[in-house]
Formats: C-alpha cells, sequence, structure tokens
C-alpha cells in the first residue's frame, strides 16, 4: 500500500520521521512524507501537487489543534470524522452566516450540509481513538464573542488551519484518508506557558508510530 503522511511542519511529525528513517513500513508499504506549510491556501496546493505526481492509495494528516470543549484537554489524540469552514462568512447583527446561509454556494458534494465529511472511519475504530468534530480556520479564534458563535452554530471539538481544505481534496480526488489531530490547547487560550505542545506533539507520534506498525 502506498501511504502518504502530511503534516503542515515537520516539527509536529519529527519522531515519526525519526522511526521511518529507522525502522521502514516494511515490504509490503510505501509511505512518502509531505510537508504541506500552515493554512489552507498551502495544504491544498502541497497536496494536490503531490497526489497528481503519485496518486497514493492512503492519506494520514497529522498535526496539533485548538480544544473548543473541555474534555478535550491538552494532550489528548482524536480522530476528525467531519470539518466546517469556520472563516468563509461575515458576523453581523450578532451572527455568524457561512457561505451557504448567505447562498453564495449550495452545500453539493464533496459538502454534505455545510460539512466535509469522511466516509472512512469506520476502518479507524478499532485503533480506539475518539471521533469529534473539527473547524478550521485561517486566522486563530482569540475574540470570545466569535468563538462563541461558532460554537453555538457548528459545536466544534477543536479548531486546525488545514483540515478542511486536507477534507476537501482527498473527497475530490476520490482517496480515503484520516485525519488524525493532538490537542495543544484550548481556543482563547493565548498565554503558551498553559500550552501542552511538546505533549501534544509526543502522544501524536506515539499514536501515528502505533498505527503504521499496526497497518495490515
Amino acid at each position: 500500500m502506498h501511504i502518504l503522511i502530511c503534516a503542515a511542519t515537520n516539527h509536529e511529525i519529527e519522531p515519526t520521521l525519526q522511526f521511518l528513517k529507522q525502522k521502514p513500513a516494511g515490504k509490503n508499504h510505501l509511505i512518502r512524507i509531505l510537508i504541506t506549510g500552515i493554512g489552507s491556501i498551502a495544504t491544498t496546493y502541497q497536496l494536490l501537487k503531490s497526489i497528481q505526481e503519485k496518486k497514493p492509495d492512503y492519506v494520514i494528516q497529522a498535526g496539533i489543534a485548538g480544544a473548543f470543549a473541555k474534555e478535550s484537554e491538552p494532550g489528548k489524540v482524536v480522530l476528525i470524522f467531519e470539518e466546517i469552514l469556520g472563516d468563509l462568512g461575515v458576523e453581523e447583527q450578532g451572527k455568524w452566516n457561512d457561505l451557504f446561509d448567505l447562498e453564495l454556494t449550495e452545500s453539493i458534494y464533496p459538502f454534505t450540509e455545510k460539512k466535509l465529511i469522511n466516509p472512512n472511519c469506520e476502518d479507524w475504530k478499532k485503533y480506539g481513538l475518539p471521533f469529534v468534530r473539527s473547524l478550521s480556520v485561517n486566522e486563530i479564534n482569540t475574540n470570545k464573542q466569535r468563538i462563541g458563535l461558532l460554537q453555538e452554530k457548528y459545536h466544534p471539538v477543536v479548531e486546525s488551519m488545514e483540515g478542511a481544505a486536507f477534507h476537501y481534496v482527498c473527497l475530490q480526488e476520490k482517496i480515503p484518508f484520516m485525519q488524525m489531530r493532538a490537542v495543544s490547547n484550548f481556543i482563547g487560550e493565548r498565554d503558551k506557558k498553559d500550552w501542552k505542545m511538546e505533549e501534544a506533539i509526543a502522544n501524536l507520534n506515539t499514536e501515528l508510530i502505533r498505527i503504521i506498525q499496526l497497518l495490515p
């Protein structure tokens, strides 16, 4: 199986890179690494370019995320079953209206009721990680009012800057995929001494390496 593992930065998957250097996946698997850069624009371009050069059988995205919900404490690793666009729209009269609310576009494939849903989740239940809903933004949310509006409207659990782009490309290209995220902080918390960045990265890579080793 040809597997593409992508991340926004080297730092997020450095332990996995070192693991693969020491212990390749085996004769039944080819694992390639793609560092896309941060944000939706870089992710879309780099992922699509890589797929066009050599189409993989499966794509895994791994990275850190912020958490909306207190039950997803820093350090926790989750899988994303659906992504929502969190910054394409307008805030007016105390409400957040997205592109679909504004009738600027229709909720047609690859969207399902405004969401980019992963159809491959059943394959990943065996790994024992929780599935959550994610919101993607290009501007990290810090405004309490905006955070509240997004929580009320979409009920997301985590937030990232690349997830929706990843889901969008894989759905359009009809390639099976999974997004893994480790929580580094609560959304709106800008005091980084309270973040658990290194713990999140360690836990993320522990799970990613475990899954690589369990590949059939």
